[in-house]
C-alpha cells in the first residue's frame, strides 16, 4: 500500500478546507493510499511552515507521493512550482492534482510538466527583458544609479589580506618558474 501526503491550503482564516479534504479523503480512499493530512491555515504570508515539514518528510521518503485539490494550493508562483516539483518528480514522488487531472508519474502528467516549465521560463524572461528595458530607459532619462544602499557590513573597514593572498596563489599557479 502506497503512503501518500495529503496537503490542503487556505489564505485567511475566514476560508474552510473542509471541501478540499473531503475530496482529497475520497480520492485516497478510492486509490487504496494510506495517507495523514497536512493542513495550511493562514497560508498568506511568504513562509508555510506546514509544507517546509511536509517537504521535509517527502525528500526522506516518508511518503511516496503528494496529493493536493488544485496545483495552485501547492505553490503561489509558476516558478516556485516548477523547481518543487521538479525535484519531487526526479526522487520518484509522485505528485497529483486532482482538480487540475494532473498526475505527474504518467507520461501524460510528465508532458504538461514540461509545458508549464517552459511557460514557467518563457514567464522569467519576460520580466528580465522588461527590467532591462525599464533601466536603460531610466539611464537615457539620465537617471544616476546608486547602488546598493550601504548597510551595517559597510561601516567598517573589511579585512582582504584573504584576497590578496588568493591572487596571489592564483598568479602563481597561472605562471609557474
Amino acid at each position: 500500500m502506497k503512503k501518500v501526503a495529503l496537503y490542503v491550503r487556505v489564505s485567511t482564516l475566514d476560508q474552510s478546507n473542509k471541501n478540499q479534504k473531503v475530496r482529497l479523503t475520497e480520492y485516497a480512499k478510492q486509490k487504496g493510499y494510506e495517507y495523514d493530512i497536512y493542513e495550511e491555515v493562514e497560508s498568506s504570508r511568504r513562509t508555510r511552515p506546514v509544507k517546509q515539514e511536509l517537504l521535509k518528510k517527502l525528500r526522506s521518503g516518508e511518503y511516496s507521493g503528494v496529493i493536493v485539490y488544485k496545483i495552485d494550493r501547492w505553490a503561489r508562483s509558476s516558478t516556485e512550482l516548477i523547481l518543487e516539483i521538479k525535484e519531487l518528480v526526479d526522487k520518484g514522488i509522485t505528485f497529483v492534482s486532482i482538480s487540475d487531472n494532473l498526475d505527474f508519474s504518467t507520461a501524460a502528467g510528465r508532458l504538461h510538466f514540461q509545458i508549464l516549465a517552459i511557460f514557467a521560463e518563457f514567464e522569467r524572461s519576460l520580466i528580465s527583458e522588461r527590467t532591462r528595458n525599464a533601466l536603460q530607459r531610466k539611464k537615457a532619462e539620465g537617471y544616476v544609479f546608486k547602488g546598493r544602499p550601504k548597510g551595517a557590513k559597510d561601516l567598517k573597514k573589511r579585512k582582504n589580506d584573504g584576497y590578496l593572498k588568493r591572487e596571489e596563489r592564483k598568479r602563481l599557479m597561472d605562471n609557474p618558474k
